[in-house]
């Protein structure tokens, strides 16, 4: 039977037939777990194969909507911000995943206005995006990672950080990372034109350069 001339079903039909409530077939709806028609009114029809399959335990074969992630501190990283891209794409590639968009930011981890981000956001909340893809977990937030994963899996998304953690010697963007930290207290306690807060970052940065972690 063509999918022109196949019987839709109404939503209170569907639910009679496979013996569920509105509130589940609504959210096997939100989820993908079962094909829908809309109608010109924007009221969605169950085709009845769909109704078939479901009741006969089929599972349904769906593609995984893939938003690529990258990140790097500074604009002398945009090589590596490159890598980064180029990696993941074949990543999804060889996973099968389709990728819906690449997005990037040039800014710290601990900045939360990042115009990626904020796009990367919109997808999630608009479940237009089944898993976010990203180098390492950092890439996405220096800080609060689990807090991040745990509002992305609210949405049905997952986050897979190809690389896990990273590196223990990649340990640049962390120092620039915790400068800013510094910098931002540094203001608080002192003001943020104020002498004494200079003195203190300078202080700080003099230190790390004694240690062999700033240059």
């Amino acid at each position: 039977m063509s999918a022109s001339s196949e019987r839709l079903l109404r939503p209170r039909e569907v639910c009679q037939r496979l013996g569920v409530s509105y509130s589940t077939l609504a959210r096997w709806v939100r989820e993908g777990r079962i094909r829908v028609v809309r109608t010109a009114g924007g009221k969605y029809r169950v085709p009845e194969s769909e109704v078939r399959r479901i009741a006969e335990g089929v599972p349904i074969s769906r593609e995984v909507r893939a938003v690529i992630y990258a990140r790097v501190s500074s604009p002398d990283q945009r090589g590596d911000l490159e890598r980064q891209v180029q990696y993941l794409t074949q990543y999804c590639s060889s996973r099968g995943y389709r990728v819906i968009d690449v997005l990037s930011d040039v800014a710290s981890g601990l900045k939360t206005e990042r115009r990626g981000l904020s796009k990367l956001f919109n997808y999630v909340v608009n479940r237009q995006v089944d898993v976010v893809v990203v180098a390492y977990r950092d890439r996405l937030t220096r800080f609060g990672f689990e807090y991040l994963e745990y509002f992305f899996r609210q949405y049905g998304v997952a986050i897979e950080a190809v690389f896990g953690e990273e590196p223990k010697d990649s340990h640049r963007e962390l120092v620039e990372d915790l400068i800013e930290v510094v910098t931002s207290f540094a203001g608080k306690l002192y003001g943020l034109r104020s002498h004494r807060k200079k003195e203190f970052v300078e202080g700080f940065k003099k230190l790390l350069k004694e240690v062999g972690k700033y240059e």
